[in-house]
C-alpha cells in the first residue's frame, strides 16, 4: 500500500534500494546531498549534481528534465551517512520560470526496483522559492524512513545548500547551474501537468492535484467519515462506512461518474489579473450534469481544505521540530554555554522557527481565502438538496421527479477557520444509517444544556433530515415509519404527522414497535430473496418497493431483546435494499445493552443536533466539527416543504 504523505509526515522504508521518481511538469535541475547524525553535509563530496551525478550508493540526473528517476542504494552509501536530502531547483534561462509557484506541483514518489511505489509526496504550498528541499530518507534506530519535507527557499541553491551547511555554497550553486546549461539542450519537454484523474479540474493555475488516502486514526478517533465522496464534504466511502476501520486505502472514486469526458465543458472562468489565481466559479468540476458538478466541486473543496490545513499543521510541526534540533546541536557545544552564545542560538533558532511558520501562516491564508470565495459563489448556486434551509432555494421547491446525488445533512469546519463551512454530504440511496445522538455526552455544548430540551432538539433534527428526504425523492418512492414508544415526541413529530406524509401513525408500546420491525424485517427478507433468486415480479403486489426509513426515538426505551436483534438485522441488512435506520439515542444509556449494540453504533454515522468535533476524515486524520442544518427562526420552510410532498402525492394518486 503506498503512504501518500503530507509536509512533515514520515514512513518506514522495507528495502534499502530505491529510485527516486520526480515529474514535476516543467524542466527541474535534482540532485541530493548526504548528511551525517546531525544532518550536516561534510563537503562537496556529499553532493550528487548535473556537474557531479554519482556518489557511492547515489546516482542522479545529468541534466534539467521533467522527470527524474534517482537510484538509491542505502546499504552502499559512506561511512557516517545517515540521511539523503533530495534536492530540486528551477534552471537559470530566459523566459523560463523563476519560481516553483508559478509552475506544477512537483510530484515524487520512492519506488522500489520494480516500480512498486512506497511512498509520494505532491509539494504543494510553494511560492516565490526556486528551490526545495524535497524528502529526505533518514536512519533512525538501524531503519530508514522518508520524510516529505517540501522546505522551499527563495535564494535558490545556493540559499539551499547554505542553510545544509555547505561551504562555498553559491560557488556550488553556480557550477550546477553552468552544468545544467550545458546539457538544457537534451532537456525533456514537459508533459502537460498533472492532474488526479479527472475528479477536479480546476481553471487556475497553481498545483498538479494528487489525492493522498491515509489510514484511520489511533485508537479513540473521532468518528471517522470515510468517503468524504459520499458522507463527506464530506461523503462517505464507496463501500466503507464512516465510522468503519478500514485495513487498506480508502476509495474515494465517484461511483456514477463516468470516465469519459463529459458532453459539455464547466463554465469557463473569468480570466485572472496577472499574478491572481482565477476568479471562482459555481459547477467549475467535471461531471455530466450540473448536479454532478457541484457534487464534485463540493468534494473538491472539502480536499482543499484538508490538505490545505495539513500543509500548515505539517509545516508548523517541522519549523519546531527544526528550532528543537538546532538547539540541541548549539547547547551541546560546552562553550556555547557561557557567555551569549546560548542566547545568541536561542533566538536564531526561534527567529527561523517563527520565519517559518509565518511563511505557512501566509500560504494558508491565501489558500483559505480562495476557498471562502469559492464557497461564496458555489452557495447560491446549490440544488436544494445541497443547501442548507436558508437558501432560497428551498422556498420555490418541487418535488423531483429523479433523486439527486446526495443530501446535505450538515456542515464541517476546522479551527484555522470556522466560518469556512464545507457541506457534508450523504450519498443517496443511503448506503448507510444515521444516528443523531440526544446524550448530554455527546458533546461540551450538549453537556450545558438541558436533558428535555437536548433530547428535544435531537428528535427535532431527526424530522428535519426525514423531511428534506422526502422532499428529493419522487413522489411515492420514500416513506417514513416512526417508532415512538413512550409517545414523547409528539411535539418534534407534528410536522410530519400534520402534513400526513407518514407510512402510518407513530408506532408506541411494546405492540406497535413489534408490528413495525415485523413489517420492515418482512420486506428485507423478501426483497433479498427476489433478489438472489432473480424473481423481482414474484414479490407480493402489497409490497412497497420503494426506499423506507424508519425513525426509532429514544432507543433503547420500549425495545425488548429480540426488538433489539431485529433493529441489528435492519441496520445490517436493510441499506442493500432499501430500508435505512435514522436513530434518536443517548449512547450512554444504551451502554446498559454492553456490548450487543455496538455492531449497530458502528453501523451509522453519529451526528449531533449541536455543534460537536467528533467526526474526522480517514485522509489525514483531521478532527472536523459538525454544525447541524438548522431552519431560521420564523421560518416555515419545512412546514411549507411537507406541503409540497402531499401535494405531489396526491397528484400522483399515492
Amino acid at each position: 500500500m503506498t503512504a501518500e504523505l503530507v509536509r512533515g509526515q514520515n514512513h518506514t522504508l522495507p528495502q534499502t534500494r530505491l529510485e527516486i521518481r520526480v515529474s514535476a511538469g516543467t524542466p527541474v535541475v535534482a540532485g541530493a546531498t548526504l548528511g551525517d547524525e546531525q544532518g550536516t553535509v561534510r563537503g562537496v563530496e556529499w553532493i550528487a549534481h548535473p556537474g557531479a551525478p554519482q556518489l557511492p550508493g547515489l546516482e542522479v540526473s545529468q541534466q534539467a528534465a521533467a522527470d527524474h528517476r534517482l537510484a538509491v542504494d542505502l546499504e552502499a552509501l559512506p561511512t557516517g551517512a545517515h540521511r539523503v536530502t533530495v534536492l530540486l531547483a528551477l534552471p537559470v534561462e530566459v523566459g523560463g520560470p523563476t519560481r516553483f509557484g508559478a509552475v506544477p506541483a512537483p510530484f515524487v514518489a520512492v519506488t522500489g526496483l520494480d516500480g512498486a511505489e512506497i511512498a509520494t509526496f505532491t509539494l504543494t504550498g510553494l511560492d516565490a522559492e526556486s528551490a526545495v528541499s524535497a524528502l529526505e530518507l533518514y536512519r533512525r534506530q538501524d531503519a530508514w524512513k522518508v520524510r516529505a519535507v517540501g522546505q522551499g527557499y527563495a535564494g535558490g541553491l545556493a540559499e539551499m545548500l547554505a542553510d545544509q551547511g555547505v561551504t562555498e555554497a553559491a560557488a556550488l550553486a553556480g557550477s550546477i547551474q553552468e552544468a545544467v546549461t550545458r546539457g538544457l539542450a537534451r532537456s525533456v519537454a514537459p508533459p502537460p501537468p498533472r492532474t488526479s484523474g479527472g475528479d477536479r479540474v480546476r481553471q487556475t493555475t497553481g498545483s498538479a492535484d494528487h489525492r493522498p488516502t491515509m489510514p484511520p486514526p489511533a485508537p479513540e478517533p473521532p468518528e471517522p467519515l470515510t468517503d468524504p465522496a459520499a458522507t463527506g464534504p464530506a461523503h462517505t466511502a464507496q463501500g466503507q462506512p464512516p465510522g468503519t476501520p478500514s485495513d487498506g486505502p480508502i476509495n474515494y472514486a465517484h461511483p456514477r461518474r463516468q470516465h469519459a469526458a463529459p458532453p459539455s465543458p464547466p463554465p469557463a472562468a473569468p480570466p485572472a489579473q496577472p499574478g491572481q489565481a482565477a476568479q471562482p466559479v459555481a459547477g467549475d468540476a467535471t461531471g455530466w450534469s450540473m448536479d454532478e458538478r457541484l457534487y464534485n466541486q463540493i468534494w473538491g473543496m472539502f480536499e482543499d481544505l484538508a490538505r490545505a490545513v495539513a500543509a500548515y499543521r505539517s509545516a508548523v510541526d517541522f519549523a519546531e521540530s527544526r528550532m528543537d534540533q538546532e538547539l540541541d546541536r548549539a547547547l551541546s557545544d560546552p562553550r556555547n554555554r557561557i557567555g551569549g552564545a546560548g542566547d545568541r542560538a536561542r533566538d536564531q533558532a526561534r527567529a527561523k522557527r517563527d520565519e517559518l511558520t509565518s511563511r505557512a501562516r501566509e500560504a494558508l491564508d491565501r489558500d483559505l481565502a480562495q476557498l471562502a470565495a469559492e464557497t461564496a459563489v458555489a452557495e447560491p448556486a446549490l440544488p436544494a438538496a445541497y443547501a442548507g434551509w436558508g437558501n432560497p432555494v428551498w422556498h420555490a421547491h418541487r418535488v423531483p421527479m429523479e433523486i439527486p446525488m446526495a443530501l446535505r445533512i450538515g456542515d464541517l469546519h476546522l479551527p484555522e477557520r470556522t466560518d469556512l463551512r464545507i457541506p457534508l454530504l450523504v450519498r443517496l440511496p443511503l448506503e448507510r444509517g444515521i444516528w443523531v445522538d440526544s446524550g448530554r455526552t455527546a458533546s461540551e455544548a450538549a453537556a450545558l444544556m438541558d436533558t428535555d430540551q437536548l433530547r428535544r432538539l435531537a428528535m427535532e433534527t431527526a424530522v428535519a433530515h426525514a423531511a428534506r428526504l422526502l422532499a428529493v425523492y419522487p413522489p411515492g418512492e420514500f416513506a417514513v415509519h416512526v417508532i415512538d414508544p413512550a409517545g414523547a415526541a409528539a411535539g418534534p413529530l407534528a410536522p410530519l404527522v400534520g402534513a400526513g406524509v407518514l407510512a402510518g401513525p407513530p408506532a408506541a408500546g411494546p405492540g406497535g414497535v413489534a408490528s413495525v420491525l415485523a413489517h420492515l424485517t418482512r420486506r428485507v427478507d423478501l426483497v433479498q430473496m427476489a433478489v438472489r433468486a432473480g424473481a423481482a415480479d414474484s414479490l407480493p403486489p402489497d409490497l412497497d418497493t420503494g426506499e423506507q426509513l424508519l425513525v426509532v426515538n429514544d432507543f433503547p426505551h420500549g425495545f425488548d431483546d429480540r426488538a433489539v436483534t431485529q433493529l441489528r438485522y435492519l441496520a445490517d441488512e436493510g441499506p442493500a435494499v432499501g430500508v435505512h435506520l435514522l436513530m434518536v439515542a443517548d449512547r450512554a444509556e444504551a451502554s446498559a445493552y454492553g456490548p450487543i449494540l455496538d455492531p449497530l453504533w458502528r453501523s451509522l454515522l453519529r451526528i449531533t443536533p449541536v455543534a460537536d468535533s467528533h467526526l474526522a476524515d480517514p485522509w489525514v486524520g483531521h478532527a472536523w466539527t459538525y454544525e447541524p442544518l438548522t431552519i431560521p427562526p420564523g421560518s416555515r420552510v419545512l412546514e411549507q416543504v411537507l406541503a409540497a410532498v402531499a401535494a405531489a402525492r396526491r397528484a400522483a394518486g399515492r
